[in-house]
């Protein structure tokens, strides 16, 4: 049965039909905009980077400066388009100017590659508070691995509610005015080692397939104690580890950690359960989750003083089950990672018998009750095989609870790649 259209509505159609007419006119005199890309076509969307937003301890203030943050991509592709986040904003986010380069080292961008960033069709965007924007797409070679410099420039005052604290990468803050285009930041600026606002990035790939895992986990996924700038993080080594073989180099790896993070309770960013729909099951092209939760839930209530935060071996494997009961239902694969070792760290209080007896028996259930659709056994990885309860000491950053560069490698070394065919079943 058609619809009836009121006198109203039918005024309403004849516009919007008009200016539909009107604007494929202007599209077709104006042509196609120098790198810019058509949206609608080519491949499906991947993420192939990730910053999981937090709130920050102490916001960085900006006054009509440019930032210019670093994403090391994983996938590469032939388009791309950021993410800007204003999540935890309580205020709309104006960016005046936005650009997407290719990374040099540094601050240092080829110009050649230069693109300006447009959010359906303009060239400034203002981020609704708790919201998430999406830039046009833009025709740019991207290399796997390779380093994207996204610069944005704020006109006034902003103050930069939404970030990821541990970025082990430089930032690049200018002195006042708009750099976005600049080949290299002036020398009068500053350098933070976190990401503001810059959420994700996306490809579309020549790659076949192409699909990307994330890897959702706390600050030994985040990369804490890992050399700065240098992409030494465990999602790093796999990713590199998978476009090392053909048979993998169509899979991107989102690192989705956040330090501090736990299952049950927030402390630095949402608990896992609840950042699950935005950090993980929203990736473009997300086909596995690599989980690797639950030791700040043991360790930080005793660090911190905060007993009502204590929480039992039970209660962190019913939050598992949760994440997998709704990473299931989107149809993804999720694969636990058990839990690495943690006496003697040098954190008063986090480490305790009774808190090693609640790691080994989440251990125990990763590994044998079948829940997960696999597992990674990043403790039997890391550990010294001669006190087990502890990290190896070639793999430890010194502070008995974090891997250095080497351990981090290890981790990645211990994830078997062949969990990762049949993406396209």
């Amino acid at each position: 049965m058609g619809s009836v259209r009121t006198p109203f509505a039918s005024r309403c159609f004849a516009w919007m039909r008009a200016a539909s007419m009107l604007t494929w006119a202007l599209i077709a005199l104006a042509g196609p905009a120098a790198g810019r890309a058509d949206e609608g076509r080519g491949g499906a969307w991947t993420s192939t980077w990730g910053a999981s937003p937090q709130t920050p301890a102490a916001p960085l203030a900006l006054s009509g400066q440019t930032l210019r943050q670093i994403a090391h991509v994983s996938l590469g592709g032939d388009v791309v388009r950021i993410r800007l986040s204003n999540a935890f904003g309580t205020t709309a986010l104006p960016i005046s100017e936005a650009r997407v380069a290719i990374s040099t080292g540094g601050s240092s961008i080829d110009r050649t590659s230069d693109r300006q960033l447009t959010f359906g069709g303009s060239s400034t965007t203002v981020v609704p508070p708790g919201a998430l924007v999406v830039s046009d797409p833009v025709r740019l070679r991207v290399p796997p691995l390779g380093n994207l410099a996204v610069s944005m420039y704020f006109p006034g005052s902003v103050s930069a509610t939404t970030e990821h604290s541990l970025g082990v990468q430089t930032t690049y803050l200018s002195p006042p005015g708009n750099f976005a285009s600049a080949t290299a930041m002036p020398a009068a600026g500053t350098t933070t080692t976190s990401w503001y606002f810059l959420n994700g990035v996306e490809v579309r790939s020549e790659k076949r397939r192409a699909a990307a895992i994330v890897a959702l986990g706390d600050s030994i996924t985040d990369g804490f104690a890992s050399t700065v700038s240098a992409n030494r993080r465990w999602p790093n080594f796999l990713a590199a580890r998978l476009q090392a073989r053909e048979a993998t180099s169509h899979l991107a790896v989102v690192d989705q950690g956040i330090s501090g993070n736990r299952v049950l309770h927030d402390f630095i960013g949402p608990n896992a359960l609840a950042r699950l729909d935005r950090d993980v099951l929203a990736q473009s092209g997300a086909r596995w989750v690599i989980v690797l939760e639950g030791i700040n839930d043991i360790g930080i209530p005793g660090a911190f003083g905060a007993p009502a935060e204590n929480v039992s071996a039970e209660e962190i494997i019913e939050g598992h089950l949760q994440l997998i009961a709704r990473a299931h239902a989107q149809g993804l694969r999720i694969y636990g990672g058990t839990l690495t070792p943690f006496e003697g760290t040098i954190f008063p209080g986090y480490f305790s018998a009774a808190g090693e007896v609640k790691r080994q028996a989440v251990n125990r259930w990763i590994r044998t009750s079948g829940a997960y659709d696999a597992v990674i056994d990043f403790d039997a990885a890391i550990r010294d095989p001669l006190q087990p309860t502890r990290m190896l000491p070639a793999y430890d950053s010194g502070d008995h609870l974090h891997p250095n560069d080497a351990g981090y490698r290890a981790m990645a070394d211990a994830i078997d790649l062949s969990l990762f065919r049949g993406d396209g079943d």
